[in-house]
């Protein structure tokens, strides 16, 4: 069908909008822009992949808060307003979290005239975040980080952010790895979203366990429609604790949060922490951070796909999927939770920031006309690495 806005037919449109008859193409919110993400087919990086093997990565950066955690932050909070828990003139919105559902709860927040408190632990990889929280609005309580005891600082942050609700009686927290309204988005649009653009043809999901509500949602809709479809979880090889190993810190940012998960718990109550299948998750597999790190990075480069680290985890283990004799001319889909710009001053993005500190030095030099061409890029060289 041609386009109402090219010859001839220009004149035509332009009269119905004159008139009021066209259907106008805006949002009247930025919540009614969540979801609804692309999908792109992975080319350059799968060279020892079975050409007839699709993979294909869910750009969830594409949610207009920049993350996956849009689609919960705008059904926790819906959800209680249809509850009657909460109202913009009296309820303060707190939260613990790593960050991206931080992000996404200030976005909501601020379409809808909400106060928020984002509670985040005190570590350098925060300050993407933090920064963006406070560009909606946000206020940000930031924890105590224990090197020697990372299971310690979450349940800290998470506790704290439960004790400021307990004393303000107009607080509220969503409480995003507990509660069903999380899950419930996935359920109801990122796993009916993949089924669709896979053509109703979809044999594995890979996803990393942020609060794994991801995996519980979306898993429980695609095992609904094809019983076959693998679910794998992906976690930081550091800290494997849905598999019963201990915490431990990790550079993979927005998954392993070092806690056993309620919402992968409820896929089977009761069922022992350890390797095996757990309700919809047919297996749970592993990145270390130098992997994911190298996979983000290599698909920024060969791909044009600006992917965190949590990404490149859930990419390295879904590509060792794809090379699975059993996967050739199969479809595996690989959720991507949010965009490497979001990491800026995560370790991945060091040799960048140190040449782009070279290339721009403060102050800059105003008064001085000749050379024209003051740095190229290509004759950079990095400074040796400390022995």
């Amino acid at each position: 069908m041609r386009n109402l806005f090219t010859r001839p037919y220009g004149r035509f449109a332009t009269e119905l909008f004159r008139r009021g008859l066209a259907t106008p193409s805006y949002a009247n919110s930025v919540t009614e822009l969540i979801g609804k993400t692309p999908m792109v087919r992975l080319r350059r990086v799968v060279q020892d992949v079975s050409p007839s093997t699709k993979v294909l990565l869910k750009l969830e950066m594409q949610n207009p808060g920049g993350s996956v955690k849009d689609r919960i932050a705008l059904s926790m909070i819906e959800a209680a307003e249809k509850r009657g828990e909460i109202s913009p003139e009296r309820t303060t919105i707190v939260e613990a979290t790593s960050g991206n559902t931080g992000i996404g709860l200030a976005m909501v927040a601020a379409a809808k005239g909400y106060k928020m408190i984002v509670v985040m632990p005190q570590l350098p990889s925060m300050f993407e975040r933090y920064i963006l929280v406070r560009k909606f609005g946000g206020q940000v309580h930031l924890t105590s980080v224990m090197k020697d005891d990372f299971r310690k600082t979450i349940d800290n942050m998470i506790q704290y952010s439960k004790d400021l609700c307990e004393k303000n009686q107009n607080y509220w927290s969503p409480t995003q790895f507990e509660t069903d309204d999380n899950p419930l988005a996935h359920s109801t649009t990122t796993g009916p979203e993949i089924w669709e653009q896979t053509g109703e043809s979809i044999d594995c999901f890979v996803a990393g366990a942020g609060t794994g509500g991801t995996l519980n949602g979306v898993g429980l809709f695609l095992k609904e429609k094809n019983p076959s479809c693998r679910v794998v979880c992906v976690e930081p090889t550091e800290a494997r604790v849905l598999v019963g190993n201990p915490s431990a810190m990790h550079g993979v940012v927005g998954i392993g949060a070092n806690i056993k998960l309620p919402l992968i718990e409820k896929l089977a109550p009761g069922q022992a922490w350890k390797e095996g299948p757990r309700g919809c998750i047919d297996e749970f597999l592993h990145a270390s951070t130098p992997e994911a790190v190298m996979w983000a990075n290599r698909v920024s480069a060969e791909e044009g796909l600006l992917v965190g680290p949590s990404s490149g985890a859930a990419i390295k283990v879904g590509i060792d999927i794809a090379k699975r004799p059993e996967m050739k001319g199969k479809t595996i889909v690989i959720l991507q939770a949010s965009s490497a710009i979001r990491y800026v001053s995560h370790p991945m993005w060091e040799p960048q920031r140190l040449e782009g500190a070279a290339a721009l030095p403060v102050p800059p030099d105003l008064e001085t006309e000749i050379p024209i061409v003051r740095w190229r890029s290509e004759s950079y060289v990095p400074p040796p690495k400390p022995s």
